[in-house]
């Protein structure tokens, strides 16, 4: 393996070795706790822009399989793990991690203390890094990324969202029917716009019995209603909602119209902006499957599969929305919905892709009140 080093903006300073693809590459570092799930995590495109760094220790020993993607392609800007495995060991795998990296273009780094690394992040927040393969002078790649860009008050959106329509049909390869208790509804016509869009959560939609179209995160609220949907879908997707104007305008117009609406992730804090509410980005974001979630409602705790760097201000929608779910943790907005409109959102990501399966359910709640304004 090559040297490689991880200069963070602060001058901070991490020195390990390369696997996957060499040269070099600025983005914000952020940490994901889960044990496992790392190929859906490469691919998740609301990691664009960003640098992943595991905090469990070992990764890459049951390689990279066909059937687990979340997007067609990785969209993190680098990987960062304490110790890749070279070898792997899985009946479904095809190809390790870290040639998976290097055909993608891909950095990975490993070999550094990523406990401190990310003890750091959480001191002292979220902030720009740069890996490189190419060189050891510290002061140059110091002054890269402190001229680099942040992700706030970017449209990221545009560099992961599709180009044209396309209906999605294929569901979960390993779905047990008992989880979606949606048979004979197969009628219903979801479109999602997407600003990002994981497969997990088509899957689940094709597993409830939805016929899915995706178009792309542009798309106006008239080229929706040519499509005759009986719902709408909005994606997760990456970074700052705020510039996304044109999803804010889709969504209350959606809203305006009584059009069903469901949102994850992004959807969640693009929907609450249109409805008159403020985004703020976190100190360092949640990121990783044990997030506790308490459902308002019903007084339930999920433990909940997240990603997102920005939430939701609870103030900005005090009598605006039904505060429905909120994280344990740190008190913030995980779930919204309209007392007299068929939309909800969730920060969280119910699809678990990967994470648990506590949340599932909004997928098949969503129909229900499809099927419930559809008759109205």
């Amino acid at each position: 393996m090559q040297s490689a080093y991880l200069v963070l903006e602060d001058g901070t300073v991490f020195e390990g070795e390369s696997f996957g693809a060499k040269g070099e590459v600025v983005g914000e570092v952020v940490f994901n706790t889960s044990m496992s799930g790392y190929q859906e995590i490469i691919t998740d495109p609301s990691y664009y822009g960003q640098m992943v760094a595991m905090t469990y220790p070992l990764i890459g020993n049951y390689g990279i399989n066909e059937q687990d993607f979340e997007s067609l392609k990785p969209h993190v800007s680098a990987f960062i793990v304490k110790e890749y495995s070279k070898a792997y060991s899985n009946y479904r795998a095809n190809i390790s991690l870290g040639e998976f990296l290097e055909k993608h273009g891909i950095i990975g780094i490993t070999g550094i203390d990523t406990r401190k690394l990310v003890r750091h992040i959480r001191l002292r927040g979220s902030m720009n890094g740069i890996i490189s393969t190419q060189t050891d002078n510290i002061d140059e790649l110091q002054k890269k990324v402190a001229e680099s860009d942040g992700i706030e008050g970017r449209d990221l959106v545009q560099y992961v969202s599709c180009s044209q329509p396309y209906q999605w049909r294929q569901g979960s390869w390993n779905i047990d029917k008992n989880d979606f208790n949606y048979a004979g509804k197969d009628d219903y016509h979801i479109v999602a716009v997407d600003y990002g869009i994981k497969q997990n959560i088509l899957r689940y939609f094709v597993d409830c019995g939805a016929k899915v179209t995706v178009v792309p995160a542009k798309t106006t609220f008239d080229e929706i209603v040519k499509l005759n949907p009986d719902g709408v879908f909005l994606s997760n997707g990456p970074g700052d909602p705020e510039p996304l104007h044109y999803a804010h305008e889709l969504a209350k117009n959606l809203v305006d119209n009584n059009y069903p609406v469901f949102g994850i992730c992004l959807g969640n804090q693009i929907l609450s902006i249109a409805l008159g509410g403020k985004t703020y980005k976190l100190k360092f974001g949640h990121h990783g499957g044990n997030q506790p979630v308490k459902d308002m409602t019903t007084g339930k705790v999920e433990i909940t599969a997240q990603n997102h760097c920005f939430a939701v201000d609870v103030e900005s929608l005090k009598d605006k929305v039904e505060i429905t779910h909120v994280n344990l943790n740190d008190k913030t907005v995980e779930g919204i919905k309209l007392k007299n409109n068929p939309v909800f959102a969730v920060q969280y990501h119910p699809e678990n892709g990967p994470g648990p399966h506590d949340a599932k359910y909004l997928f098949t709640r969503f129909l229900d009140m499809v099927q419930s304004a559809r008759h109205v």
